[in-house]
């Protein structure tokens, strides 16, 4: 099932993968199924949606697409977008995610896509992963069809994830405390997950889980990537069981914390298009403030916008990136909403939000510290995190 908002004047297409976690044993889909039912069942979808973020038709909420061709598909596969298998005697669950990609491409070849010039294949969180895992079988799909003149494209937002050592290791017994490998591990075997065959190759059998983590697939992906990531994503923090809640965060979470904004900048330093902000947030490309977020001055919108002109560009004589243009935007201050223009954070008990000095402090961050390590005046240093700096 899918929805589609159709724009006949336009040749662009914007194919979004919801996100929602996933669920890779009996145990926690029987859970899933029981408490977030609409992830695992179309039953109780609604009618119609609101595109919202990159899927609004509001040229004020979405500067650059609001006139493509929108397409939202929801996401009941609990798979990452990576399963293809049907329900069968050993499971009382299907997942199917690779193939509803495929078939709803094959129905909106008749609703137009087929005259298509650029097709966007977008997603947040695992509908993120799934991008990374689908983009380049989309492109084989629609070639094979013959339809050679689309580009196809991948926009993966808060769907990068790290299969680094957790803060505090837990066993595999739910979702939430799981950690990343081994979720996937589970889960590629319970779903029957397939991932790209150009990634597959570089690793042994049965190390195919590697391919869910972008840093690892990306170099292998033909079609052109633009990558979305908070520094300090909190889907990551979460799998890394650093929790952050009313409790100020001890020294430990706290190195761990700015060590994984550290590890995350390092494997995008390679990405060609990149829009990385040091924030404590997860997901983006959906909400309607993605455009107030901006690094080293340029918003997620304008940065997409000078990817597009790139690529346009490019094709036409491989000239150097556009000027003023920039395309591979990555945060380098050190820590947590150290970036002006982050998403406001609520205190999680009181709702009350909480300014950039409000947060660190609440954080458990030794100003006069931090300012030594920063060989800065604290006072400077409070100076620099309140200003627009």
């Amino acid at each position: 099932s899918y929805y589609l908002k159709e724009s006949k004047g336009s040749r662009r297409w914007l194919l979004f993968l919801e996100g929602g976690w996933y669920c890779f044993n009996r145990e926690n889909c029987d859970t899933r199924y029981d408490t977030m039912r609409r992830l695992m069942s179309s039953r109780d979808w609604p009618a119609t949606r609101v595109g919202t973020g990159i899927l609004s038709s509001q040229p004020e909420e979405n500067p650059h697409w609001w006139n493509a061709n929108m397409v939202f598909i929801p996401y009941c596969s609990s798979d990452v977008w990576s399963g293809a298998s049907s329900k069968s005697e050993k499971s009382e669950y299907a997942f199917m995610g690779a193939l509803i990609i495929q078939e709803v491409i094959k129905e909106l070849v008749g609703k137009g896509l087929s005259t298509a010039k650029v097709l966007l294949l977008a997603g947040s969180s695992a509908g993120g992963t799934g991008v990374l895992l689908n983009v380049d079988r989309v492109a084989e799909q629609l070639e094979e069809m013959g339809y050679q003149g689309i580009q196809v494209r991948g926009l993966a937002d808060s769907g990068w994830f790290l299969d680094n050592k957790q803060y505090r290791r837990t066993d595999c017994i739910d979702t939430i405390t799981c950690a990343p490998t081994e979720a996937i591990r589970r889960g590629i075997r319970y779903w029957n997950g397939i991932v790209p065959e150009r990634c597959k190759l570089q690793f042994k059998e049965g190390e195919e889980w590697n391919c869910f983590f972008g840093y690892k697939i990306y170099p292998t992906l033909r079609c052109p990537v633009f990558v979305v990531q908070w520094l300090f994503d909190e889907a990551q923090l979460t799998v890394d069981n650093v929790h952050i809640t009313g409790q100020p965060v001890q020294e430990g979470q706290w190195l761990y914390i700015q060590n994984l904004g550290r590890e995350l900048r390092n494997t995008l330093k390679d990405v060609t298009a990149s829009f990385a902000p040091a924030c404590l947030s997860h997901e983006i490309i959906t909400r309607n403030h993605w455009t107030d977020i901006q690094v080293k001055g340029t918003s997620l919108p304008r940065a997409l916008h000078c990817w597009d002109r790139s690529l346009h560009e490019s094709n036409k004589n491989g000239k150097a990136p556009l000027k003023g243009c920039p395309i591979h935007l990555i945060d380098s201050c050190p820590w947590p909403h150290c970036n002006p223009s982050c998403p406001t954070i609520r205190d999680q008990f009181t709702g009350q939000e909480m300014n950039v000095i409000q947060f660190l402090m609440h954080m458990g961050f030794d100003v006069q510290k931090m300012a030594q390590q920063q060989g800065l005046e604290p006072s400077k240093l409070l100076g620099m995190l309140s200003s627009d700096n």
